[in-house]
């Protein structure tokens, strides 16, 4: 059985390559861990190279374009939050994984607000991570959605196209993750829509019996933007014991 990831490893030296369709770029200062991410992802078939601060992979990911970003969020030089403010505001589309080892909803949160797609708590197993990483990719190669717009409660309009929000005289973008999320909860509408259920269609897990905060933390975020009122909800509710349900 392979040990968690995250937990002592002997280094290697760094291998890069160059972008391909299913290459990952591994953002990791601490370089046993990186390097046992990469040994993990290479040998699922996956074309691997590392960076182990923050400035470099920025420039990294401006050059190659990788398929997904597994990032860290605690680097030298730049966060891992800074990055991804960054690809937003440079508009470079790219999946990313982030990895941390603290628990901090806001810091979740913040990061899923700035375009992350999934996160994993360190210690993982290298098996968790090559299907979080599976998943990213078979949903990159799902992506189309086609042009829908919602006119919601409180003078709110949703472009699911273009990914944006309008209310209150602004213009608030969703990720591509909370895009999914809504797409999905309106599309089934009529009954209640399971964590497992989005963790299986809308993640992409092949199986459901993962991390589910991370569906929880979407929910929280996309509320934020849909809701007229956030804190009293009433087109995303929570079916307690069971998951969610949209009304409009």
């Amino acid at each position: 059985m392979n040990p968690p990831i995250g937990t002592t490893m002997t280094p290697e030296n760094e291998t890069q390559t160059e972008s391909a369709t299913r290459d990952v770029l591994v953002v990791e200062d601490e370089e046993s861990l990186a390097v046992g991410i990469r040994d993990a992802l290479e040998h699922a078939g996956f074309q691997v190279d590392m960076v182990h601060e923050g400035v470099g992979a920025l420039e990294r990911i401006r050059r190659t374009k990788p398929g997904l970003i597994v990032l860290d969020l605690m680097l030298p030089g730049m966060s891992g939050l800074e990055i991804l403010a960054k690809l937003r505001e440079e508009r470079l589309k790219v999946r990313v994984l982030i990895l941390t080892a603290l628990a901090d909803e806001d810091d979740l949160l913040r990061g899923f607000e700035m375009g992350a797609d999934d996160y994993m708590k360190k210690p993982f197993s290298p098996r968790e991570l090559v299907a979080r990483v599976e998943a990213q990719f078979r949903r990159r190669e799902m992506d189309s959605e086609p042009p829908q717009v919602l006119e919601l409660p409180g003078d709110i309009r949703v472009d699911l196209h273009r990914l944006e929000v309008h209310r209150d005289g602004q213009v608030v973008p969703l990720t591509p993750r909370e895009g999914d999320i809504l797409s999905y909860l309106i599309k089934h509408h009529d009954r209640v829509v399971t964590r497992d259920d989005l963790l299986l269609d809308v993640w992409h897990y092949q199986s459901a019996n993962v991390e589910t905060r991370t569906v929880d933390i979407h929910i929280v975020g996309l509320r934020r933007k849909v809701e007229p009122n956030p804190s009293e909800p009433t087109l995303i509710q929570t079916v307690r014991g069971k998951g969610y349900r949209w009304y409009s």
